[in-house]
């Protein structure tokens, strides 16, 4: 009888024990929230644009295989559009063609989360992939503005990368922009220039960053380059979107 009440003791107590260990793994997982666009018309060109392919990719891996929880958002839920320059075999990379086999992630593509029903207190970061579509959406929209307002004011990072600092256009800190005297990139005017878009796009980038005050820099066109700027972390063009979520990546782990 004894040995049975003991071993019932030792069964509760391990399972006790597994429970909690459980709990606090889960909660010491970082979670981060991405946003990608809802736009997918490339201006008046009757061609269509959205989210570049590389630069969900390559950072959604190098976060999810460190552990890191991922959640999808869009200004209107639902599939986001892709760029379809992004997923031509030109621009295929061993990111994107792991996401093409990558079932689990493209079902959470399809079904995103609707950008005003998420809240900043469920994730410990931000991340804005590229792509054009950023310029015509989330440049303006107040609830992006808001939602990275709310992540910065609480002091978790900020990140994005090629023209995806875009959708820091309009946001603000305290009344001043929040890019005001911080040292950034993004994509640059010649590479804007380069895919023949200067006088397709709504604004320029690189202007609009330099016009609200803040110390925009660059490296050689197509190069990856990201800065870091105490929370707010940019890259310049597809090829640096895992550099920048090696420096997010870096940001979660600082923070216990």
């Amino acid at each position: 009888m004894r040995k049975i009440a003991l071993f019932v003791i030792i069964t509760l107590t391990a399972s006790c024990n597994s429970a909690t260990a459980q709990k606090q793994n889960k909660k010491s997982m970082k979670k981060v929230l991405f946003v990608l666009t809802s736009h997918d018309k490339l201006g008046d060109t009757g061609e269509k644009t959205g989210y570049w392919t590389e630069e969900f990719a390559a950072p959604y891996y190098e976060l999810a295989d460190k552990g890191v929880q991922i959640d999808i958002a869009t200004p209107l839920g639902g599939k986001p559009p892709v760029d379809p320059k992004s997923d031509d075999p030109s621009a295929a990379t061993e990111d994107t063609k792991r996401l093409d086999k990558d079932t689990e992630v493209l079902a959470k593509l399809k079904n995103t989360k609707k950008l005003s029903a998420v809240n900043q207190a469920d994730y410990d970061a931000v991340f804005y992939p590229g792509g054009h579509g950023p310029l015509w959406d989330l440049a303006t929209d107040q609830t992006s503005s808001a939602l990275i307002e709310a992540f910065y004011t609480h002091n978790k990072p900020v990140a994005f990368v090629c023209h995806s600092p875009a959708v820091l256009k309009n946001v603000k800190i305290n009344g001043e922009f929040l890019v005001k005297g911080k040292n950034v990139t993004g994509f640059s005017n010649t590479e804007e220039a380069a895919v023949g878009l200067t006088d397709v796009v709504p604004f320029l980038l690189e202007d609009a960053l330099q016009a609200n005050g803040a110390t925009y820099s660059k490296t050689e066109d197509w190069h990856p380059y990201a800065v870091e700027d105490g929370l707010l972390i940019t890259g310049q063009n597809p090829a640096s979107s895992k550099l920048v979520a090696e420096k997010l990546l870096q940001q979660l782990n600082a923070k216990k």
